[in-house]
């Protein structure tokens, strides 16, 4: 495996390093991690509260799942009552109404303690900030409620989903915040909140060499990930070269082969269709 160092790739580190966003997730976390002012400039104009206050946020926050599917979450946030999960979405693929189903149950799973009654559940809110209108409606927030199919009236299950829509960048509160979420340069950011620390890791030694390192490690965990396929890859080619080696030789048929050399069963399907 090749790792690339920080010295050899800082240059390139550099420009990349320039032309991020809040709207993309490397930046995001990096600059939302543990940082609640930030957090609390994005969740104000979003629920449309100035009087709200977080008290903790974290980012890249791992839900473990023992039965299933695992979930890691952008940035948690808790105001001490509610519970907001905020989701960077570029592709339109990844905020579907399913995901955003499955994060609020996990948020559930992950922060509820045992032996909490129901009624004291906490509101929970999954917050979705895309960088189109996935909902072609052209509306700046999309909130989304449970209701009653014959009357509409709300089911109050404290669940609460939300999408905030990047492309409406109004002079509103949240049209100026999805304004600052594609800025390259904090210099025109409307919150000084947020150009300041955009300018830490833009700008500032210490933040720019933290930036560097973090787009250190991802290009080499691509590097690390694109080896481990590529042996895959490799290995299944060889196995699907002994499989054909031993129908030709022997005449047997391709089950039969691949029984010979040890194939597991739910594997055989696979080989068949590449045969």
């Amino acid at each position: 495996m090749i790792i690339i160092t920080l010295k050899q790739n800082q240059n390139q580190y550099l420009e990349k390093i320039k032309q991020l966003r809040l709207m993309d997730d490397t930046f995001f976390n990096s600059c939302f991690d543990g940082n609640i002012p930030c957090m609390e400039v994005v969740l104000r104009a979003v629920m449309g509260n100035e009087r709200l206050h977080v008290t903790e946020v974290f980012t890249q926050q791992n839900a473990p799942n023992l039965y299933g599917r695992s979930v890691r979450f952008d940035a948690l946030a808790t105001d001490g009552k509610a519970i907001y999960n905020v989701e960077i979405q570029r592709s339109d693929e990844g905020a579907i109404p399913r995901r955003a189903r499955y994060n609020s149950s996990m948020i559930d799973a992950r922060t509820v303690s045992k032996g909490t009654e129901f009624p004291d559940l906490p509101e929970t809110y999954v917050i979705f900030i895309t960088e189109h209108d996935i909902w072609k409606r052209g509306k700046p927030l999309y909130k989304v409620h449970r209701t009653f199919e014959d009357t509409a009236d709300p089911f109050d299950d404290g669940a609460h989903i939300l999408y905030v829509n990047g492309e409406c960048q109004s002079d509103s509160p949240l049209g100026r915040l999805m304004h600052d979420f594609f800025c390259t340069n904090p210099n025109d950011m409307y919150s000084e909140v947020l150009a300041e620390r955009a300018r830490f890791f833009k700008e500032d030694e210490k933040g720019v060499t933290a930036m560097c390192r973090i787009m250190e490690e991802l290009y080499n965990e691509g590097v690390a990930e694109g080896t481990m396929q590529g042996e895959v890859r490799g290995a299944e080619t060889e196995r699907l070269k002994n499989i054909k080696s031993l129908i030709q030789r022997m005449g047997i048929s391709a089950e039969a082969a691949m029984d010979a050399l040890s194939i597991a069963k739910d594997e055989q399907a696979k080989y068949l269709a590449l045969l």
